[in-house]
């Protein structure tokens, strides 16, 4: 029960820490995914990231950049919290005996059983923040999935709740939430621990100092989003499509249309903001937690 509070603890500094740097980026990166493809012979409402941030600037100020950041916010410790505790217990279950380093290939493992967990908690929170960050692009496209305007998370949790089916309709996206969050977290561990016992030359990476782990910690982030973005950008999709009149029936007819309308290039919209996003929030977050969970013994 030590460990499981050391853990919490440890998870809810570093996810602060990650959501404070990273979330303008974050929300960058939703507004490219989530704006409709143009009409033939006229451009797309934002050219690129530098185009959506100084339209967002331009039209809400540096408030805009961080739309959405209540629900995140609101969760933050509960998502970190289980995702560092799950993943904690998890290497207790793989290691031969107590306090043995496990390889890279255990953090893996560990790493896919912490993403099972955090994605009951990341799609609800997720469905939120990316209706609240995409709703201003939509609505000026006229698209008819922002006839609703919210005006904060909660508002978004009464709306699904009263017209989208109920606590069903929070879970939308599960299924690429998951698809996500798995591979994700196994990508994102396993590398984290092998940069490190790399840099420390061997298992015991105790001694590395603040540096070596933000490195860690900020290249472990790259690889989360490098090996699972086409996902994010069907779960974003699906979860600010209109529940009246849907565009897609599910993931794979949103991934399929996505690819036939906009080819590959479609599947990696907002993949830049998310890849400078990546870096220095993963290396907060992991630095904060190691720091902390250092301090606590």
């Amino acid at each position: 029960m030590v460990d499981i509070a050391k853990d919490l603890t440890s998870g809810t500094v570093g996810g602060a820490a990650q959501l404070v740097v990273g979330h303008p980026f974050d929300t960058i990166k939703v507004k490219l995914q989530s704006q409709p493809a143009p009409l033939p012979g006229q451009p797309p409402k934002y050219a690129g990231a530098m185009d959506a941030v100084k339209q967002t600037l331009a039209a809400e100020g540096p408030r805009g950049l961080y739309k959405g950041m209540g629900a995140p916010l609101a969760t933050v410790a509960a998502f970190n919290a289980v995702l560092f505790t799950v993943r904690g217990q998890m290497e207790a279950l793989l290691r031969s005996e107590p306090g043995a380093p496990l390889t890279v290939s255990q953090q893996v493992v560990a790493g896919a059983g912490a993403g099972v967990a955090v994605s009951f908690l990341a799609c609800p929170t997720e469905l939120i923040k990316c209706r609240l960050q995409a709703q201003s692009a939509l609505a000026d496209s006229g698209s008819a999935g922002v006839t609703v305007k919210y005006g904060g998370p909660m508002d978004v949790a009464r709306h699904v709740l009263r017209s989208e089916g109920g606590v069903r309709g929070l879970f939308k996206g599960l299924v690429p939430t998951l698809a996500r969050e798995v591979p994700g977290n196994a990508a994102m561990f396993g590398v984290y621990e092998a940069l490190k016992q790399y840099m420390a030359g061997g298992t015991d990476t105790s001694k590395l100092g603040r540096g070596s782990l933000i490195v860690a910690g900020g290249l472990a982030g790259a690889s989360f989003w490098f090996s699972v973005y086409p996902t994010d950008v069907v779960k974003s999709v699906i979860q600010v499509d209109d529940y009246k009149n849907p565009k897609y029936i599910g993931s794979i007819n949103a991934f399929r249309s996505i690819l036939a309308s906009e080819g590959m290039k479609g599947l990696y919209k907002g993949f830049g903001p998310a890849m400078a996003r990546s870096v220095p929030a993963n290396a907060a977050c992991f630095l904060a937690y190691e720091v902390t969970r250092s301090s606590l013994g």
